[in-house]
């Protein structure tokens, strides 16, 4: 048996080919005494590489399933099928795999940021999957585009350079330009990028590497496009007859907590915050994140809950 120490992620890692789409899935079994299924849900500009700290946290308490997002993790995007990675799209998707793979159990979904979004329109586009889920839980989640935290210039320098970019020439150029990798390493590792504050010369270098891989990885069009999605989002128009688990960072420089509350209580029945994180601005646990760096972003009300049997 491998020891948990020695745990890797390509170990865990197998083929998920969907709707005529290639990627990938990660799953890790259950400990022993363990039934909760857990669905993690990583965000955009991601893979299953990237969360596999939170993974191995939440493996703690039951078995945990993450899929690749079409257009991220390296899987096919909807592009590949005529498709646009919208919301509806997205929600489509997931709403096919949590029926494959959790046919005869419930569910724990923990969505991280577009994740929760896209599961939330997946409850609210398929009512009938609301029973299968035992508990819903937002990692630094949102609700609606007002949600946002950013200057009003910043927020529509998103939104337009967003849609520009998106336009397929435009994604090639801004590729071959910006996102080659001796470009992204300066970036990242000479420009004093916010990433990368207070890590040692190593741990920047490494992180660098995860950085310049996942924007090699994703596909760039499904970037941007999601991002405007992101941008003009409103997710308070259908109700979900469950209660969420909102955990957010104190001081998070992407969204307003308060604001975030005040949306997803219009959507769900009830509402509960976790925000037993890090006093820190990061929106997440860094790319070289391991289990005892991404502890924190799991925080003790939640795993109390998660300690109860589904």
């Amino acid at each position: 048996m491998v020891k948990k120490s020695e745990r890797k992620p390509a170990d865990y890692i197998v083929p998920l080919d969907m709707n005529g789409l290639s990627g990938r899935m990660l799953y890790l079994p259950p400990p022993k005494g363990k039934k909760r299924e857990i669905l993690l849900l990583y965000g955009q500009h991601s893979s299953l590489e990237r969360w596999w700290g939170i993974a191995q946290v939440l493996n703690r308490y039951g078995a945990v399933t993450m899929p690749d997002w079409p257009g991220f993790g390296g899987m096919d995007s909807f592009y590949k099928v005529g498709k646009k990675p919208n919301f509806d799209n997205y929600a489509d998707y997931l709403a096919a795999f949590v029926r494959m793979r959790y046919k005869h159990k419930r569910v724990t979904i923990v969505g991280m940021s577009f994740g929760f979004v896209s599961a939330t329109r997946m409850l609210q586009r398929f009512p009938d999957l609301v029973k299968k889920v035992d508990l819903f839980v937002s990692l630094v989640g949102f609700a609606h585009k007002d949600d946002f935290s950013v200057s009003r210039a910043t927020y529509w320098f998103w939104r337009i350079g967003s849609t520009v970019f998106g336009w397929p020439p435009l994604a090639t150029f801004f590729r071959l330009a910006f996102l080659q990798p001796v470009v992204l390493r300066f970036v990242y590792q000479y420009t004093g990028h916010a990433k990368f504050k207070d890590l040692s010369k190593e741990q920047a270098k490494a992180m660098s590497e995860v950085e310049i891989w996942l924007w090699r990885q994703n596909d760039l069009r499904t970037w941007f496009y999601s991002t405007v999605q992101m941008l003009t989002l409103d997710n308070c128009k259908v109700k979900v007859d469950l209660p969420v688990w909102h955990v957010g960072v104190a001081h998070d420089h992407f969204f307003d907590n308060a604001v975030i509350e005040q949306h997803m209580r219009i959507i769900f029945n009830d509402f509960h915050s976790a925000n037993l994180t890090p006093n820190t601005s990061a929106h997440a646990p860094t790319v070289i994140a391991d289990e005892k760096d991404a502890a924190p972003f799991v925080p003790s009300q939640l795993r109390r809950l998660l300690s109860r049997q589904p």
